[in-house]
């Protein structure tokens, strides 16, 4: 779970969203749901405490709109109805869940904040717990996207569908036979890990050798040595080498060899999406321009 507090800076070209505080608690609902469909009573207890908090620190920082959304994880759970419903009540949160292509969507529309050549074609690739997201660009419009319950938490559980991945490589290979080069950009906080690893500068792209150079070096440690010596957070150190293996078959696949990594996700395209509905716009993703409402 991440509460992302953003403060929105106004720009002549775009809005550029700064990250105030970015909390994050390692829950993990998808240890429950990939393993036995259902949400446990101790997992749902830990949601509750942390929405409660999240609550509280959007009070303190005078936060005016907030918006709560549940993935993969969720989307799955038999018990969500009721779990919302218990969790709602306790915390005093609404939590919204949301389908893959609004995942997708919702990170792709980050876009329009980055310092990026928005006349260029790219794949955005975004590999979460559950789901990987993948959608093509034109021009900053969306021309295809597919969400696939591939993700980091779901391969520790050996939980993945092998046609999931078969799935996914013919989403890849249509989209090369329809294309063929894209540039390639990664959201998610594994890859922003290893871009950090490789001491890359800002705006430099990660090349897939250097990908598998540091997913095959941390792998040789234990997971005790990568929290010890490669200082990596405990929840972090288990799921960086399935996210490693994710990117580098999506980007085999495509027969891509590098990826740029502005280091947002998710939770950056919800602050941003709650930006522009406050403007008086409907909807902001990649479809086209701002919507205004009606």
């Amino acid at each position: 779970m991440r509460l992302l507090i953003g403060e929105v800076i106004e720009r002549q070209d775009h809005p550029v969203v700064k990250k105030q505080t970015l909390v994050r608690v390692p829950i993990r609902l998808g240890e429950d749901v990939f393993d036995t469909g259902s949400i446990s009573n101790a997992k749902r207890d830990y949601l509750i405490k942390s929405l409660k908090a999240f609550r509280l620190l959007t009070e303190v920082y005078g936060v005016r709109n907030v918006r709560c959304c549940a993935t993969s994880a969720m989307r799955e759970a038999l018990n969500r109805v009721e779990v919302i419903t218990r969790v709602e009540m306790e915390s005093g949160v609404h939590i919204e869940v949301i389908n893959g292509r609004l995942e997708a969507d919702l990170i792709v529309s980050t876009f329009w904040t980055q310092d990026m050549l928005k006349d260029r074609s790219y794949l955005y690739i975004d590999v979460g717990g559950g789901s990987t997201e993948l959608t093509w660009l034109e021009g900053g419009k969306r021309v295809k996207s597919a969400s696939f319950r591939i993700g980091t938490v779901r391969t520790l559980k050996d939980k993945v569908d092998p046609a999931s991945w078969d799935e996914m490589r013919e989403f890849l290979r249509d989209l090369h036979d329809q294309h063929g080069s894209l540039t390639a950009i990664g959201t998610g906080g594994n890859i922003n890990r290893i871009f950090k690893e490789n001491g890359n500068a800002f705006g430099e792209p990660l090349h897939r050798k250097d990908i598998q150079r540091h997913r095959d070096r941390i792998a040789a440690y234990s997971f005790e040595d990568r929290v010890n010596l490669l200082r990596l957070r405990p929840d972090r150190a288990d799921v960086i080498i399935p996210a490693a293996d994710i990117f580098l078959e999506v980007l085999r696949h495509a027969e891509i060899e590098e990826v740029f990594v502005p280091k947002v996700g998710l939770a950056d395209g919800i602050v941003y999406d709650l930006y522009m509905r406050e403007r008086g716009y409907s909807r902001y993703t990649v479809e086209g321009r701002p919507i205004m409402a009606n």
